[in-house]
């Protein structure tokens, strides 16, 4: 191991609603959703027609910008339905699946860096890749300085990768060195992971709260990202996928999702593909999912789809909170709210640090004027950067001072706590997300 990290700044928060360390049910479900809008820097053409026959590893749409980059079925089946919004945008194509699952054989070969390319585009597997800085779909024609991968979540009720991977070692292997033809491989692990005796990779252990797993944190402290640089990362689900192309040949893109949350009744595990439908995970939530707020992710930096939408493309866990809708008449003035958390210790509920919180969706209390304590922010984020600053910079549209400030380092979902603890209740990861959009604007 070449060297150990711990951090210090940062927050686990204190949900009721883990996942217990079992696996459910296997979801095999009826009807199967391909979702280009939650890929970054994914522009769709679609490659299939209503009525057209697909094979798990088919292509299904293509980027306009780079038509070798594809968007490839999960799944065996049938195209039922392309589904369209505003000014027909591209939402979904929707797939019903076969009764016997069939997938597209591959030549999966992975002796040199031009083949394994050739073979991640033909698989569709290339969009497991993000590129940094602004974590868009890696570009082919780059040469990044090296591939990141962070084996482990810290991210509130997150999924434990362990439990999840730990039978996938072999695949995680043969995915590491098949990309380590493209560049330097990079893993970070928490303390007495299971991935550390990976080969094949410069392996970085890191122990403290989150935002301890995220692949920005991690990158900020073994090889931070300059101007002109370019970084790869990847998650471990995404890692192990490419793995068993490499080993079989074939598309297999299924995974462990911990269904977890505050509102989930007996919250496990389920193996799903992405695009699972919500409504296959009713049993989670019972006959009627009103007041129920329903994620695709952690409840930091998730998406929000609701009963009928589906799992992310990259998601592996699904949360399921109440909406904070009732009023609490005097409650900032009350202390002793033994049911309430504060970073803050505001309440006597501080004096029990062991405690987990039935948590809600409520802001408790409304927008306010911008608290401009840098301090308040940065002992969330364990990153050498001004949140606030950047924050700022982001707001006025000021590149330069974006630049100055970071934003080649972070995404959206490193100043998830920075949001979550802001009294001023600014959604900070909206605004980094417009900031990144406005980087790729004005400097493509």
């Amino acid at each position: 191991m070449s060297d150990f990290i711990v951090l210090k700044k940062g927050l686990d928060l204190p949900v009721t609603g883990a996942a217990k360390p079992v696996v459910c049910k296997s979801i095999v479900s009826r009807f199967v959703a391909v979702e280009p809008v939650t890929l970054k820097g994914f522009s769709p053409r679609l490659l299939v027609k209503e009525g057209d026959g697909v094979l798990c590893g088919s292509p299904v749409l293509a980027d306009k910008n780079n038509p070798e980059i594809l968007m490839t079925s999960p799944v065996s089946g049938t195209v039922k339905e392309i589904v369209r919004g505003e000014k027909r945008k591209l939402l979904a194509v929707c797939i019903e699946t076969a009764d016997k699952q069939e997938a597209a054989a591959f030549k999966a070969d992975a002796s040199d860096a031009a083949s394994v390319r050739k073979g991640l585009l033909e698989s569709g597997l290339w969009l497991q890749l993000r590129q940094r800085p602004y974590g868009i779909i890696a570009d082919p024609s780059v040469s990044p300085k090296c591939i990141y991968i962070s084996s482990f979540y810290t991210g509130p009720l997150a999924a434990d990768s362990a439990f999840c991977l730990g039978n996938e070692l072999g695949a995680m292997q043969a995915g590491i060195d098949a990309l380590g033809k493209i560049a330097p491989v990079h893993i970070g692990v928490c303390e007495n992971s299971v991935f550390a005796g990976l080969s094949g990779a410069t392996v970085h252990c890191f122990k403290g709260p989150h935002p301890a797993g995220n692949a920005g944190v991690q990158i900020s402290h073994v090889c931070p990202i300059a101007k002109g640089d370019t970084v790869w990362t990847l998650s471990p689900e995404g890692l192990a996928a490419i793995g068993k192309f490499f080993l079989k040949g074939k598309l297999d893109l299924r995974r462990k999702v911990a269904v977890t949350g505050p509102a989930a009744i007996e919250p496990a595990y389920v193996e799903a593909v992405p695009g699972t439908p919500m409504a296959e995970f009713q049993s989670f939530w019972g006959a009627d999912a009103e007041g129920l707020r329903i994620i695709s992710g952690d409840l930091l930096s998730g998406r929000t789809v609701g009963a009928e939408g589906c799992l992310g493309f990259g998601d592996n866990q699904v949360t399921i909170i109440r909406e904070g809708t009732e009023k609490e008449y005097f409650g900032w003035i009350r202390p002793l709210r033994w049911n309430q958390f504060s970073t803050d210790r505001a309440y006597f509920s501080w004096l029990m640090p062991w405690r987990r919180y039935n948590m809600d969706t409520n802001l408790h209390g409304g927008k306010r004027a911008f608290l401009m304590n840098d301090a308040y922010y940065a002992k969330m984020l364990p990153m050498d950067i001004y949140p606030i600053f950047l924050v700022k910079a982001c707001l006025a549209g000021d590149i330069e001072k974006m630049e100055k400030f970071g934003i080649y380092e972070v995404l959206p979902e490193d100043l998830a706590l920075c949001e979550f603890v802001d009294p001023s209740k600014n959604d900070l990861q909206e605004i980094i997300a417009q900031g990144i959009d406005l980087m790729l604007k004005e400097m493509a």
